[in-house]
């Protein structure tokens, strides 16, 4: 690849000075139109861009947000998304970077290591996506999706994981399931917590028992939750259906019961929460809770755009209604 175009290579081409450019670029007065014209042609031809870093010296903002993972996954891409399309839709004029540590950035923490990479010099604001501690002292604007201790001082965007998780049970429950199996997410994460607490009220209001030893914890991630699964899977009296707290752990939960021989739905009914889309591409199709993934990204981008704009967001804490998709991967037991 050839160098990067600079400011001084414009100016060059189109016989100008620096500060001309520099005038054209950031839209300053005293640049007659037919120079400006010529200029801004330049630059569309050689591609030049002016660096983020330069920018942000320059006015002190760099109309970037950040949208910052701990890893890329089906649900952070999905939130990914939404923000970007909310971004496309509106006439905010600013731009989105998507930025994650990799497998060496994960662990309690790391988006204060993030934010303190990236504020002040690349991103305006940002978006955190299931962060593990929202009091990060940021120096710029933070919107919390889905924060592992729940609603804070902090604006946060999320969806009723407890009314989705009564739906789920109650739609098992409603097929004549009562030996209901429930693979949790990580027993830190407010949003696994809501989901176990909304599966054992939809079987208590059925007056349906809860066996302990059908529970068992999944992490949200696929590896994980096949061992726990095989387990129950394997018991003398195994469950009838399982309710997995996430649609990772539900996709390993139709794996585990292929690898044993047995038929989803006749002989197992899976049910899973999120709605990714590869819940849709399973054999057979994931019956799922719906949370509008996308939606909660372009609420917060909406948050954060406000915070920005305005200083303060109208609504602090956005939740979003969930909703039951039936597919073929639950049926009445047999």
């Amino acid at each position: 690849m050839g160098q990067r175009v600079t400011i001084t290579d414009v100016a060059r081409d189109a016989g100008v000075s620096v500060a001309t450019v520099s005038k054209v670029i950031n839209g300053r007065y005293g640049v007659a139109q037919a120079t400006s014209t010529r200029v801004m042609e330049v630059i569309d031809r050689l591609g030049y861009e002016s660096s983020l870093v330069a920018r942000s010296l320059r006015s002190h903002r760099t109309h970037v947000l950040g949208i910052l993972v701990a890893e890329f996954e089906p649900f952070s891409a999905e939130i990914l998304k939404g923000a970007a399309t909310a971004l496309a839709d509106s006439d905010s004029g600013y731009e989105l970077l998507a930025y994650t540590g990799g497998l060496h950035g994960r662990g309690a923490g790391w988006e204060r290591r993030y934010l303190s990479r990236l504020s002040g010099t690349l991103i305006d604001g940002a978006v955190l996506v299931t962060p593990t501690v929202v009091e990060a002292d940021a120096g710029v604007p933070v919107v919390a999706i889905d924060p592992h201790t729940g609603p804070t001082g902090l604006p946060t965007v999320d969806s009723d994981n407890l009314a989705g998780a009564v739906l789920g049970t109650e739609h098992l429950l409603g097929l004549g399931h009562r030996r209901i199996a429930f693979v949790g997410g990580r027993p830190d994460l407010e949003s696994s917590r809501l989901r176990e607490q909304g599966f054992r009220r939809a079987m208590a209001d059925a007056g349906a028992a809860v066996d302990e030893a059908l529970v068992r914890e999944g992490d949200y991630r696929k590896e994980p939750t096949r061992e726990p699964v095989r387990e129950l899977l394997s018991l003398p009296d195994r469950p009838t259906a399982v309710f997995a707290a996430n649609d990772l752990s539900a996709i390993a939960t139709i794996e585990v019961a292929r690898e044993l021989g047995l038929h989803v739905p006749r002989d197992l009914s899976v049910i899973g929460f999120d709605d990714i889309p590869e819940s849709a591409q399973t054999e057979p199709p994931l019956t799922t809770v719906h949370q509008p993934i996308q939606r909660m990204g372009a609420a917060a981008i909406a948050l954060l755009t406000a915070l920005l704009d305005g200083g303060e967001a109208p609504n602090p804490h956005v939740r979003l209604p969930t909703s039951l998709v039936r597919r073929g991967s639950t049926a009445p037991p047999a």
